[in-house]
């Protein structure tokens, strides 16, 4: 168990959290949520003793073991893959370290004998002769290969690099797990197998994500913070969502009546007060009056943008046809010979290992990059726009978001540009921020109200979620949901793919799928399907999904 007692955070003026108290139990796993800037890392943070807390306590009972998924990729490079998992068991490699250092002694003693008596001792208590066995078969559940194991952390690629930190987390049986946006840059199959991993995890597990469907599968509780309390709810996300905007109805409903009470007996009083008949009535009613109190209904600080892609005109029926077309980057191979043929109504989800392949088919047919070989061509009547995952050449300019706007509308009055920043919530002075200081997500919401302008008949969207809190993700899902266009896009968000998508194509680098009607789930557990794509992943061996 590891509880909180107490906990409040101040930076200046600013209050994060305030007498914060709540306890985390063996064998349940809570979902942290908030709103962007409410503290959610920051609480984790405080759990694992990163940061100290104005006032109040972390107790840990048992002296459980706390581990943490890191998320600097950089603080083991000249450590090998395999020794960074077993690293996560801080006891077990002090353990194994002290071991090596005295058997590699020339003049090992009696005294070191009996010290390498006790460590050996308590290196079997800790299961550590299966460690490195344990470690590997992580690292494998989790796409590092074998012939990886053995590589310095500085000879991976930044996606493997999160895997092996993951595995680190993982590893040992911790008492309690803290984890950080743990799917960040997994695949679905991989996200699959962590869920199962938590769902059958014994002790206590407590998560960050903005993946819903991930917090879906894996919560017995929701930890929500907001306005710098954190309150505690059994179930899983969708149920919190439902039940809390059910209690808020409730209330103001509940509310409702009573303002309607106030309001008749507030006319009998004014209309019989100086009746005689009826004075008593009305003293009565003035007691009730009185005690006729409205429950403090507390606006959440969560915020949802309105994204809504409204197309000026009707596409015809053919959009795109691409014919052949073949890539390859610095030798790989990024697709080959890829026939698609984009039907109006189409919202297409890209999937496929390789999440360069996805971007840079995204390039080709956007006209920023060139293919090998093979051909497109858009449809007369088809008018596009694009969302790249890498937009940051967009805001290397000096420029408010105001004028940053403007630059990519035909109509300039300010009114008109600001109507479209307060849809993505800049309102205020806030429209006037400077666009090369905003946060991630607020270039992501940025990036949508361009798009939004343009009236196009075509989304396409590269991996549209990253940096995006719950609100603009779900906000996201529903303005693809209403959208009567055309959609092609990439994501690594399982529910914003089962929920849009009405077509899946699979890029792989021996062939492509192209399954129309297919749900994400019925996709990924398809026996048919599943074979067919394991015989077009033919990897090389140091290849790794990211």
């Amino acid at each position: 168990m590891i509880s909180a007692n107490g906990i409040s955070l101040q930076f200046g003026k600013r209050k994060l959290f305030e007498d914060v108290n709540i306890v985390f139990s063996p064998g349940n796993c809570y979902g942290i949520i908030g709103a962007n800037g409410s503290g959610k890392s920051t609480f984790i943070k405080i759990l694992s003793g990163e940061i100290d807390s104005t006032a109040g306590t972390v107790a840990v009972s048992n002296n459980m073991r706390i581990s943490v998924l890191r998320q600097d990729q950089f603080a083991f490079d000249e450590h090998e893959v395999l020794m960074t998992v077993v690293m996560g068991h801080k006891r077990l490699y002090e353990i194994m370290q002290e071991k090596d250092n005295l058997y590699a002694k020339g003049d090992f003693n009696d005294e070191d004998g009996l010290r390498a008596s006790e460590l050996e001792t308590e290196f079997a208590e800790l299961n550590g002769w299966n460690a490195e066995s344990e470690a590997a078969q992580l690292l494998s559940h989790l796409g590092i290969s074998e012939n990886i194991h053995r590589l310095k952390m500085k000879q991976l690629e930044a996606p493997q690099k999160v895997r092996v930190l993951l595995a680190q987390a993982l590893f040992g049986d911790p008492g309690i797990l803290l984890l950080d946006e743990p799917t960040n840059q997994l695949d679905f199959e991989t996200a699959m197998w962590l869920e199962e991993f938590l769902i059958e995890f014994k002790n206590v597990a407590i998560v960050v994500s903005h993946d819903r469907h991930f917090l879906d599968k894996v919560c017995t509780h929701v930890a929500d913070i907001d306005r710098g309390k954190i309150q505690l709810y059994p179930g899983n996300y969708s149920f919190w969502l439902q039940s809390s905007q059910l209690a808020l109805r409730l209330v103001s409903d509940r509310n409702k009546k009573v303002e309607d009470r106030k309001k008749e007996l507030q006319e009998f009083i004014a209309r019989f007060s100086a009746n005689a008949s009826k004075s008593k009535q009305a003293t009565s009613r003035k007691k009730t009056l009185e005690k006729l109190t409205l429950e403090d209904i507390k606006p959440s600080l969560r915020k949802y943008p309105y994204i809504h892609f409204q197309q000026e005109r009707d596409a015809g029926n053919d959009i795109l046809y691409i014919d052949q077309l073949t890539k390859s980057n610095e030798g790989e191979k990024m697709f080959d010979h890829l026939t698609i043929e984009v039907h109006k109504g189409d919202k297409i989800a890209l999937l496929g290992r390789n999440d360069l392949a996805k971007t840079t088919l995204f390039q080709i047919i956007t006209g920023e990059s060139a293919a090998d070989g093979g051909s497109f061509k858009w449809g007369a009547s088809a008018r596009w726009a694009y969302y790249p995952k890498e937009h940051k050449r967009f805001f290397d300019v000096d420029l408010n978001m105001v004028d940053w706007l403007r630059q990519f509308s035909a109509e300039k009055s300010e009114n008109f540009i600001r109507g479209f920043l307060g849809r993505m919530l800049f309102a205020g002075d806030e429209a006037l921020k400077k666009v090369n200081v905003l946060s991630g997500g607020e270039k992501v919401r940025c990036m949508f109200a361009r798009m939004m302008l343009t009236g196009a008949n075509v989304v396409i969207l590269d991996e549209p979620t990253n940096h995006l809190d719950l609100e603009s993700i779900t906000a996201l899902n529903e303005g693809i949901q209403r959208f009567a266009g055309t959609v092609i896009f990439s994501s690594h968000d399982h529910e914003f793919v089962q929920t849009t998508a009405n077509r899946l194509i699979e890029i792989t680098p021996q062939g492509y799928i192209d399954q129309q009607g297919t749900k994400l789930d019925d996709y990924l557990n398809d026996e048919n399907i599943k074979a067919r794509r394991l015989s077009l992943y033919q990897l090389p061996s140091n290849s790794v999904p990211s």
